[in-house]
């Protein structure tokens, strides 16, 4: 009796290594404890690790498909914050084909270069100056924003280059509540930022004393352990702000604050077409409004939905308007600061009778848009209490 062939048995195969999953950090508004946007964390890629000056096509590539495959992997836990993302910053030397190519590749994803701030690591300060400016203006001539990784660069750099974030190092943060060094520090980089556009970012936030302390030297965001676990993912609470000391004049301070009544803002850059306008309230049937920011996430326009698809849908209208500007049809937003109380905010709705229900704009102290606060949202919760 013929016996059956044993079974092959195959040999050990090695592991294929795994990317280890992706840290999030929240970025935070010191002023109202808002999650302004989403920094991802993550190892680059070998490919960019090298040190020659040269940088090749194939490490563009390679540094492109993972960045969008950061995006990716991020969409899928949240994420309709701004999202702020590493590169390398020898990446910036590989010219206008490199910035190109991660526009095409980000627009295919789904999302904009206005949601993406690519930080540059601290080895950006080794990089030729030239080199440096040239990049960081090409990537914010395709819509991207820019930061430096450390604040351990020249202060005539920061200027010349213009980044849209410059990260306070936490080695600096950690001693700021309670060394007056440390404090001097960060006020004079914070007032470097002002001065020249750029936001400074506090790393390394671990106390309410140090949110107290960076508020006071000028600082307006900040992230770091205070508010969040390393275990945090989008979407999830971070740890509230201590509530800001302010002047209270009499009765229209009192209550709860506009920060409290604050829904995420619908942004479009400032040359959006009008399509894309109707678009968006096409497929949000709640949507009252949108908001036209610049490039430093300033409103500089609000479009109101009831007025906008009266000029745009009536007769001619699509005709006129559809491939032209939306800012054609804007009207100037009507901003309140966010530690403003409700009271307050409903009095300043009411100086313009012809638009009192249109939406307010909450902003923070350098004039960026925190979200949108529904008039309505104000009458009803003021009328109950």
């Amino acid at each position: 009796m013929r016996s059956s062939p044993a079974p092959a048995v195959s040999g050990p195969t090695a592991p294929v290594p795994a990317r280890p999953p992706l840290g999030y950090r929240p970025i935070v508004d010191l002023d109202s404890g808002a999650v302004v946007a989403v920094e991802v964390l993550s190892p680059a890629p070998s490919a960019s690790r090298r040190g020659t000056r040269e940088v090749t096509r194939q490490e563009t590539e390679v540094v492109a498909e993972w960045l969008i495959s950061l995006v990716r992997e991020a969409s899928g836990t949240e994420s309709l914050l701004p999202l702020v993302l590493p590169l390398p910053a020898r990446t910036l030397m590989g010219g206008q084909e490199f910035v190109a190519l991660v526009e095409g590749l980000l627009r295919r994803a789904g999302r904009r270069p206005r949601d993406i701030a690519l930080m540059l690591g601290p080895e950006l300060a080794g990089l030729p100056r030239k080199a440096l400016a040239a990049g960081v203006s090409r990537l914010r001539a395709a819509g991207f924003r820019c930061g430096f990784g450390t604040a351990m660069v020249r202060p005539d750099l920061v200027v010349e280059a213009a980044p849209f974030l410059m990260r306070i190092d936490p080695g600096i943060v950690a001693g700021v509540a309670g060394d007056q060094r440390h404090a001097t520090v960060v006020e004079g980089l914070a007032r470097i930022g002002r001065g020249s556009g750029v936001y400074a970012m506090a790393a390394g936030v671990g106390s309410a004393d140090d949110v107290v302390r960076l508020r006071g030297c000028g600082v307006r965001v900040g992230t770091g352990p205070f508010f969040a676990t390393d275990a945090w993912r989008p979407g999830e609470r971070v740890t509230p702000v201590p509530e800001p000391a302010v002047e209270r004049g009499g009765q229209e301070d009192a209550g709860p604050r506009v920060t409290e009544f604050l829904v995420p803002p619908v942004g479009f850059d400032a040359d959006a077409t009008a399509e894309q306008l109707l678009e968006a309230f096409t497929d949000d049937p709640a949507l009252n409004s949108a908001v036209l920011v610049d490039h430093r996430e300033r409103p500089v326009g609000m479009i109101d939905r009831t007025r906008f698809l009266l000029s745009v849908t009536g007769r001619y209208g699509h005709a006129l308007h559809a491939k032209r500007p939306a800012m054609r049809l804007a009207e100037p937003p009507r901003t309140v600061p966010a530690w403003m109380s409700a009271l307050a905010a409903l009095r300043v709705a009411g100086r313009d009778t012809e638009r009192v229900y249109d939406d307010l704009i909450a902003t923070n102290a350098y004039g960026q848009c925190l979200g949108v606060v529904r008039v309505s949202d104000l009458i009803g919760s003021l009328s109950r209490s």
